[in-house]
């Protein structure tokens, strides 16, 4: 897979559908990433991986780096699974709330690694 159309075409219409909606939140929550695959999952890139995302057999995974969950551990704590992964349930709604959070920090985060490897040169 070079594409993240590719990956989502490789699921049933329901996960496709879940898939593509946690794609367009992160595109108009940072419409200046670009989009890989990383990992063998899709990846949203600003300054370096920003966010991944990917479909499992029970649950949607989501991984922010483990400093995107550390930030908000005790609200993540539910959804923790590892040290950078948060498990959405595939039957339960996407915690939307919880994403935009988790993007905008690693959004920051991201920028500000920028601004500092530019002022030490």
């Amino acid at each position: 897979m070079n594409t993240i159309d590719e990956y989502i075409e490789t699921f049933e219409p329901e996960i496709q559908k879940t898939l593509t909606e946690i794609r367009n939140f992160i595109k108009n929550e940072v419409p200046d990433a670009t989009e890989k695959i990383s990992y063998g999952m899709p990846t949203f890139y600003l300054n370096g991986n920003l966010v991944h995302f990917a479909a499992f057999k029970d649950h949607y995974g989501f991984f922010p780096s483990p400093s995107g969950i550390d930030a908000f551990e005790k609200e993540l704590s539910p959804y923790r699974s590892g040290k950078g992964t948060l498990r959405f349930s595939i039957d339960k709604p996407i915690p939307w709330d919880i994403i935009k959070k988790v993007v905008r920090f690693r959004v920051s985060e991201n920028l500000n690694k920028a601004k500092n490897r530019v002022s030490k040169k």
